[in-house]
């Protein structure tokens, strides 16, 4: 363990120390049901070698107004660096006499370990204790009889033809309409728009402007008052129409908000649809007929189905065996996974378009809060498809781990051997060893269910 993972209850140096203290627990919560305790012991001759080597380093390098380098004396330096020195000592000391502790106790922390009751002091025995939490023993016993339904997966007609349907509709193009006539359900008018959003006395708000604008009469996603006012108009009319957004409008700065605007009609478009046939295969790709473009439509919904049908079951079974073999759970662990959960959908939200702003603004220890339950869950379920993957005698070789490195260095553009050397460096390869066994783990499961 790196002696910057070591953090003492009684001493935390805040020299060069800057970050924001807002949610930073020092000390963080344990699970009293998952702590550990070891002691911190050294002779009195190791600590005053350590506090020796510390000092004559300081000594050497110690600049102090009115004395030369290296020529300060010990004393001085000792009032001066009194703190720092400690620190280092601690530093140097602990983490090997905390590994051997552990070692001796035959457990493995998941926490930071919190010093307590510590006594650093030349001419004096290191004494002190360390808590940390552990995954607590458990039994696993009848884990094989663990089991949900395990539907059979089948694609229906109906969601064959609705799939081509989206097909044909994502090649379809929009086409002018040259006859003289209405607007009617289907089209697409083509509209230069002015509107000026309604606020509250003493508000002020941007006026809405655009040209050549497509609105579908009657589409799903055309707002009804919009399909109200120019259902039935033709090209060059003009039209006054007030429109209120739903207060969950995807655009934040129109909802919830009522608009009066000015419309023009400019064209009328119809939307095109491609036939269904060979050709409108070959268009898609490598097909050789549009046999061959439904087949694979029917492969791919088939595929989708059972991977959607394979995650719920698998959530179920997990819920399972949760149930059957309860145990106390680090709260060191919860955390992390309520952080991850937390980045996921921070960086969801920022993908959206809120930013920095906006989400400081955000209450956390609501959302923190939120999370838990769902975290506590995704702990236990990791903690028991680790214990089981040991039952199992499953593991990962590094083939498998050099795939994963290669699809992700695909997915982020980034050379192999640079992501390599930057999982390697912060713990990531170990991560992904341990991800890959998990599912492996669930996949043996799954597949050990009988079908319903």
């Amino acid at each position: 363990m790196e002696s910057s993972e070591i953090e003492s209850s009684e001493h935390h140096d805040h020299a060069g120390h800057d970050h924001s203290h807002e949610g930073h627990n020092h000390g963080p919560v344990l699970n009293p049901e998952c702590v550990r305790e070891v002691k911190i012991e050294a002779p009195v001759e190791e600590v005053d070698k350590t506090f020796a080597r510390v000092l004559k380093e300081y000594k050497k390098y110690a600049k102090i107004p009115g004395f030369r380098a290296g020529k300060v004396p010990e004393s001085v330096v000792k009032r001066r660096f009194a703190e720092q020195i400690k620190k280092d000592v601690v530093e140097s000391l602990l983490p090997e006499r905390f590994q051997a502790a552990i070692a001796a106790a035959g457990v493995v922390p998941v926490s930071q370990p919190q010093l307590t009751n510590l006594v650093l002091e030349e001419g004096k025995a290191l004494e002190g204790a360390a808590m940390f939490e552990v995954v607590p023993a458990f039994s696993l016993d009848g884990y094989q009889d663990v089991t949900v339904p395990k539907p059979t997966v089948e694609t229906t007609e109906e969601e064959f033809l609705q799939e081509l349907k989206q097909l044909r509709e994502s090649r379809a193009t929009i086409e002018p309409v040259d006859e003289d006539r209405a607007l009617v359900d289907g089209d697409w008018a083509q509209i230069s728009y002015s509107g000026e959003v309604q606020v509250a006395e003493g508000e002020t708000a941007p006026p809405l402007a655009g040209q050549d604008a497509l609105v579908e009469i009657g589409g799903a996603e055309t707002l009804t008052a919009f399909t109200e006012a120019l259902r039935g108009s033709k090209v060059g009319q003009e039209l006054q129409v007030e429109v209120t957004y739903p207060a969950d409008y995807t655009e934040n700065n129109l909802a919830g908000k009522t608009v009066a605007y000015n419309v023009e009609v400019k064209a009328i478009k119809k939307r095109n649809l491609p036939e269904l046939n060979d050709e409108f295969a070959k268009e898609l790709g490598d097909y050789e007929d549009l046999a061959a473009l439904e087949a694979r439509i029917r492969e791919h919904l088939q595929a989708t189905k059972q991977r959607q049908s394979e995650q719920e079951t698998r959530e179920k079974l997990f819920a399972a065996l949760n149930e059957k073999f309860p145990f106390p759970v680090p709260e060191s662990l919860v955390q992390q996974q309520v952080d991850a959960r937390l980045d996921r959908g921070l960086r969801a939200l920022a993908a959206q378009g809120m930013n920095p702003d906006m989400m400081r603004k955000l209450d956390f220890t609501r959302l923190r809060a939120a999370q838990r339950d769902s975290a506590v869950g995704e702990v236990k379920t990791s903690l028991l498809l680790d214990r089981i993957a040991d039952a199992e005698g499953l593991s990962v070789s590094d083939e498998e781990v050099d795939h994963e490195i290669y699809m992700a260095a695909l997915q982020q553009r980034e050379p192999v051997e640079t992501l390599r050397a930057r999982l390697t460096e912060d713990g990531g390869l170990a991560r992904i060893r341990e991800q890959l066994r998990r599912e492996k783990t669930a996949s043996l499961l799954y597949q050990r269910l009988p079908a319903a």
